[in-house]
């Protein structure tokens, strides 16, 4: 019986919740703050940005987020912030939170002030002293194992007084092994596209059920378009009542220690997609072989 479907995650070694879905914030530029605002208010608990002016509005999403927060919207305490250190290969030369010539131990340092005053839950200048950060990702691996590590290590120092956890994106299964070997701090997520070109990270995330690291998936959508048009997806949103995008999201939710990045600008979706769970979890326990047989089939369509 499904009865555990689309739960909260509570993030390995601690009492941290990690939603469903995470509000993805690339690409939003000025429409930053009102969109991480109205995620908030439509109920969205989690927040994923990154500290690269080349795609993300850090400033901006903490703007959303402290509005949310001064009218009542959410509490602090029910939120999951996160955000990344973005190496140099990853930014803009025109447009950096540090100084590229630093050394990388310094560039994380500089790297993480910055989205310490940035995502700071009150705009009082002395906010940025007590902000924690509930996670955060190496963007991408560095060159060398030996240049990630050092970042790696960067980041360690934070944990816990700063950072509750660390995480990394963009990674093949041979890359988090070794970081995950010779880290102190482990990771507790990795951010990953969900697409055909990887095989659907079949054996990253079986390591991630492995290791009780949470699998945070994007690309989910707009990398998938056959997926979601297909009759797999179509015959599950039928028997849900769902879109087929909802039901796209349901069928990836279910899948084991698996969360999505949401980025959608539409407010109508935002509350939507967070009320398909609910229809989904509902459908699920009243037809459980119905059910059954809709995830057999998703996830021998993703060879799973």
């Amino acid at each position: 019986m499904p009865s555990a479907l689309f739960e909260n995650f509570l993030l390995h070694g601690s009492k941290q919740v990690l939603p469903a879905f995470l509000y993805g914030t690339a690409w939003k530029k000025e429409k930053t703050a009102d969109l991480v605002y109205q995620a908030l208010c439509s109920g969205f608990r989690g927040v994923d940005t990154a500290a690269q002016p080349k795609h993300y509005r850090e400033d901006l999403v903490g703007e959303g987020i402290r509005r949310a927060l001064r009218e009542g919207k959410v509490s602090r305490e029910d939120l999951f912030v996160q955000t990344k250190f973005t190496s140099v290969q990853g930014q803009d030369s025109n447009s950096m939170p540090y100084n590229p010539n630093l050394s990388l131990t310094e560039q994380v340092h500089t790297s993480i002030k910055s989205s310490l005053r940035n995502l700071s839950p009150s705009s009082e200048d002395s906010s940025a002293e007590a902000t924690i950060l509930d996670s955060v990702v190496l963007h991408s691996p560095l060159p060398t194992i030996a240049e990630t590590l050092e970042v790696w290590r960067a980041l360690e120092t934070y944990v816990p007084h700063k950072i509750r956890h660390l995480g990394i994106s963009n990674v093949y299964l041979g890359t988090l092994e070794q970081i995950y070997e010779e880290a102190k701090v482990k990771p507790a997520v990795v951010q990953n596209r969900f697409y055909p070109n990887t095989h659907f990270d079949a054996r990253v995330r079986a390591f991630c059920v492995e290791k009780s690291i949470i699998y945070q998936a994007f690309w989910t959508l707009s990398a998938n378009p056959e997926i979601v048009h297909g009759a797999e997806v179509g015959l599950a949103a039928h028997q849900m009542g769902l879109s087929k995008h909802e039901a796209m999201y349901c069928l990836i939710l279910a899948l084991e220690n698996v969360v999505i990045l949401n980025g959608t600008q539409k407010e109508t979706h935002m509350a939507g997609d967070l009320e398909a769970l609910q229809k989904a979890k509902e459908w699920a326990l009243k037809y459980p072989d119905s059910w059954e047989s809709c995830m057999n089939g998703f996830k021998a369509l993703i060879a799973q």
